[in-house]
C-alpha cells in the first residue's frame, strides 16, 4: 500500500468513527447500522445491501379506515422488503380501547422508538368529564409542536390547480386546542386561546428552518391579528422578530380568511405558510381538496426528539370501514417519507414512486380519484410496481 493509499484509508477509518458517534448519539437506531465511506454516494436507485439490523416503529391504527390503510402499509414494505419492524398499538376513544394504561404503552415505545405511523384516533362529540383527547394527549407528551403537510399535485391526475407544491406548518400544542374551556355562569362557556411567544418563536423557527433546508423561498405566516389583536398580534409579532434572522427567505403576513380565498383562486403564490393550531387544521383540509382530496395528501408531526408519521388530512373516514374502498395514498407516502426521515432512501424513493406510477397510469385509482377500484386493487397494483420496477 503506497503512502497515500495509506493515509485516505486512514482518514477514512476516522470519517466513519466520527460519524458512527454523531449518528450514535443522536439516535440509537441508526448506530446499530453499518456505516461505508461511499453510502452517500449510492444513488437512490440501487438497492443497498441488506442490513442485519431492522428499525423499530410503533405503529397505531387508530379508528376509522386507519386499520385498513395499515394494512396496506405492511403489504408493501413486504413486497419491497423494507428494513422495518412495526410495535403495533390499537387504542381509540370510541370503540372503548383507550385507557391511561394504553396511553402509556404507546407513550413508551414511542420513546423507544422515536419514530411512529398512526392513523387518526377519532375524538367523540360528547363531553365525558375530560377535555383533552388522547389525540391531543399524545402531541403534548411527546411535544410533537410542528405538524407538516406536504400538498403536491399527483401525477396524472388533474385538477383544478396542477403542479402544486406547498407546505403547511401548524403549531399543534396549544391556540383553541388547549382543552381549558369551563361555565363561568350557567348557559355561559368560557374557551381560552392561548398563545405563548416562546412557541410562536419556536413554531416560526421551525419553519423558516425547513424553508431553508428544502429550498423554500418564501414563509407566509398566517393570522387574525385584526381581530385577535393580543394573542394573534404575538403569534405575527414573533414570525416577524424570527424573519429577521432569515434574510435570504422572504417573509409575508395574511389573514386566515383571505387566505382561504387565495388558496381557492391563485395557491401558486404560497411556498410555506406557518400559522396557529386552529387555522392549520382547517388550511390543511382545505388544501388537500386542491390537489385530490384527504386520501392523497401525505403529513408528519416533530418534537425535538419524536418524529410521527400520519395522513396530512386527520379524517377516520368512519363511512367506509369494512367497504374496502379508503385510498391509501396518503398513508403510504407518509410512510415513504417516515423511511427518508429513517436515513432509508432508496426504500423511501421505491414506496414513493410505485405509488405514484400507480396513479399516473391511471388504470387503478379508488372512488375518490373517480374510479371504481378497491383498496385491494390499489395495493396490490403498488405491489406489481414494486416487483417490475425499472433497474437504471
Amino acid at each position: 500500500m503506497t503512502n497515500n493509499s495509506l493515509v485516505s484509508s486512514r482518514l477514512a477509518c476516522t470519517f466513519v468513527s466520527l460519524l458512527q458517534g454523531l449518528v450514535g448519539s443522536r439516535c440509537p437506531q441508526l448506530a446499530s447500522r453499518p456505516l461505508s465511506v461511499s453510502a452517500g454516494l449510492c444513488s437512490p436507485e440501487t438497492p443497498p445491501a441488506r442490513a442485519d439490523a431492522t428499525f423499530k416503529v410503533t405503529m397505531v391504527p387508530g379508528d376509522g379506515v386507519g386499520p385498513e390503510l395499515m394494512t396496506a402499509v405492511k403489504e408493501v414494505f413486504k413486497a419491497g422488503d423494507v428494513p422495518v419492524e412495526f410495535e403495533e398499538f390499537h387504542m381509540s376513544e370510541v370503540q372503548n380501547m383507550a385507557s391511561e394504561e394504553k396511553l402509556e404503552q404507546v407513550l413508551t415505545s414511542m420513546k423507544s422508538n422515536r419514530v411512529a405511523i398512526k392513523g387518526k384516533i377519532h375524538t367523540p362529540m360528547e363531553f365525558k368529564g375530560e377535555l383533552a383527547s388522547y389525540e391531543m394527549r399524545l402531541r403534548r407528551k411527546l411535544d410533537l409542536f410542528a405538524n407538516v403537510v406536504h400538498v403536491n399535485s399527483l401525477p396524472g391526475y388533474s385538477t383544478r390547480h396542477n403542479n402544486l407544491d406547498l407546505v403547511i406548518i401548524r403549531e399543534q400544542t396549544e391556540g383553541e386546542y388547549s382543552s381549558l374551556e369551563h361555565e363561568s355562569v350557567t348557559g355561559v362557556i368560557e374557551c381560552l386561546k392561548i398563545i405563548t411567544r416562546e412557541k410562536s418563536r419556536r413554531i416560526a423557527k421551525f419553519a423558516f428552518d425547513y424553508a431553508t433546508k428544502k429550498g423554500r423561498n418564501k414563509v407566509t405566516a398566517v393570522h387574525k391579528a385584526n381581530i385577535m389583536k393580543l394573542g394573534d398580534g404575538l403569534f405575527l409579532q414573533s414570525c416577524a422578530e424570527v424573519a429577521q434572522l432569515y434574510p435570504k427567505i422572504k417573509y409575508e403576513n395574511i389573514i386566515i380568511d383571505n387566505c382561504c380565498m387565495q388558496l381557492v383562486q391563485n395557491p401558486y403564490q404560497f411556498d410555506v405558510l406557518v400559522m396557529p393550531n386552529l387555522y392549520g387544521n382547517i388550511i390543511d383540509n382545505l388544501a388537500a381538496g386542491l390537489v385530490g382530496g384527504a386520501g392523497v395528501v401525505p403529513g408528519e408531526s416533530y418534537s425535538a426528539e419524536y418524529a410521527v408519521f400520519e395522513t396530512g388530512a386527520r379524517h377516520p373516514f368512519a363511512q367506509a370501514v369494512g367497504r374496502n374502498i379508503a385510498n391509501p395514498t396518503a398513508m403510504l407516502l407518509s410512510a415513504a417519507n417516515m423511511l427518508r426521515h429513517l436515513n432509508l432512501e432508496y426504500h423511501s424513493q421505491m414506496v414513493s414512486d410505485a405509488v405514484k406510477r400507480v396513479i399516473k397510469q391511471g388504470k387503478v385509482r379508488t372512488r375518490d380519484l373517480g374510479g371504481y377500484c378497491t383498496t385491494t386493487d390499489f395495493v396490490h397494483a403498488v405491489v406489481e410496481n414494486l416487483r417490475h420496477r425499472p433497474i437504471y
